[in-house]
């Protein structure tokens, strides 16, 4: 039986917690000392902190405090771990809590976090989605179930020191093209809601004023949210610092390739049991810069898939010269629009894209000007024939129901 070697309790603050955290930095204390070898168990509560309800109202997904996460659990060391070595980490197992069968997905308010779609859905959504087993569906999302791919969508080791101001620097320098953005081009330094373990007095304030936020992925893992990362893949992660300094959080039911709706995974609170080992020197041996991975072997099986091309012209007809991110936008929409002839609301289809095990990919980046990116949409999950016939398409949906809505409040 591996123990569990960090335990939260969901019914209090993630602040009241030392063995958690919500930013980077090099001096974060190691709350564990595991050995290479080990296997354990951690409990992580929600990337938020527990701000999003169970019900039926998108007010907590509209008033989110961004600037407190996400919220990790760790650091966790590793005995013998140096800079220049490779952490391996196998992911044995992840799994929800009992007394919390539930998760949530949301689209930030435009003027509070945004998503991939933002211009298109610019107000704050949520759906619920309960859990059955390995198997998810939402009461705001009818007539499509699923089975859950659990992953981390946050994971990774401590920066160095030159590494976090090498960060601060860039992301600072970004931002500084465009300071009044909204949404914003980064997320800088904050110190007012920082989290900072087990460090405490002078030094966490300090440290609290220049740790680098958990937003994006970074060179060492990282806020990545690759859903393949799910019970026996292996990831190999570079390390900074002395003992490695693990950290995880973030914990996703399910996801589509991209989590397009930026609180784009069926978000919850859970476990993960893993296990560590060690590759002395392995960053140069192997010329490493950012994590590699071998994905779990267990995946949901999806055989029969609708794929909707996108190009690089943007929604307005302007070409863009083999822009990915602008191709991706386009099948996604492409996607979106499809299934509304089904009786989805925009809501419901974007929902989907951003939880369901969509896969995307980069199909073609040479053929000027038009970068091609797909989207392959499972139609098993669906209760109904989603396939082109000559019939035409037939309303399936109880256009009724919707995912619920917050507009903005008023200055």
């Amino acid at each position: 039986m591996a123990e569990t070697i960090i335990k939260v309790d969901l019914s209090k603050s993630a602040y009241d917690n030392d063995m958690i955290h919500n930013r980077w930095h090099p001096d974060i204390p190691m709350v564990q000392m595991v050995k290479p070898g080990d296997d354990f168990k951690i409990e992580c509560v929600d990337w938020t902190g527990g701000q999003i309800n169970n019900n039926d109202s998108a007010d907590d997904v509209r008033d989110v405090d961004l600037s407190k996460v996400h919220f990790l659990s760790g650091p966790v060391g590793v005995e013998g771990a140096e800079p220049g070595d490779l952490l391996v980490v196998d992911i044995l197992d992840i799994g929800t809590f009992e007394e919390s069968q539930w998760g949530f997905n949301g689209f930030f308010s435009k003027q509070n976090g945004g998503g991939f779609l933002t211009e298109h859905f610019p107000e704050a959504q949520k759906s619920i989605w309960d859990f059955n087993g390995m198997f998810t569906k939402s009461r705001h999302v009818p007539n499509v179930e699923f089975a859950g791919l659990i992953h981390p969508g946050l994971i990774g080791c401590l920066p160095s020191r030159e590494m976090l101001d090498e960060w601060n620097t860039r992301e600072k320098a970004l931002v500084d093209t465009d300071p009044q953005r909204v949404p914003e081009l980064a997320t800088l330094p904050y110190a007012d809601t920082a989290h900072m373990g087990r460090m405490k007095g002078d030094a966490a304030t300090a440290a609290a004023a220049e740790g680098a936020r958990t937003v994006p992925p970074r060179e060492h893992g990282g806020n990545c949210d690759i859903k393949d990362l799910s019970r026996g893949a292996k990831v190999y992660f570079p390390v900074y610092v002395k003992d490695a300094g693990l950290s995880v959080g973030d914990l996703h039911f399910s996801q589509g390739d991209g989590e397009i709706t930026f609180c784009g995974a069926i978000e919850m609170a859970g476990w993960i049991h893993i296990r560590v080992n060690l590759i002395k020197d392995g960053i140069k041996k192997y010329g490493i810069k950012n994590p590699i991975f071998k994905p779990s072997p267990i995946t949901p099986k999806y055989d029969d898939y609708l794929i909707f091309e996108g190009i690089s012209v943007d929604e307005a007809g302007k070409q863009h010269y083999l822009d990915v991110h602008i191709a991706y936008r386009q099948a996604c929409l492409n996607a979106i629009e499809y299934m509304t002839k089904f009786g989805y609301s925009r809501a419901q289809a974007y929902t989907i894209l951003g939880v369901a095990p969509v896969q995307g990919h980069i199909s073609g980046v040479v053929d000027i000007p038009n970068a091609c990116a797909t989207l392959w949409l499972p139609t098993d999950i669906f209760d109904f024939d989603m396939q082109p016939n000559a019939e035409g398409p037939t309303k399936m949906v109880d256009s009724t129901v919707d995912v619920p809505l917050s507009p903005d409040l008023k200055p």
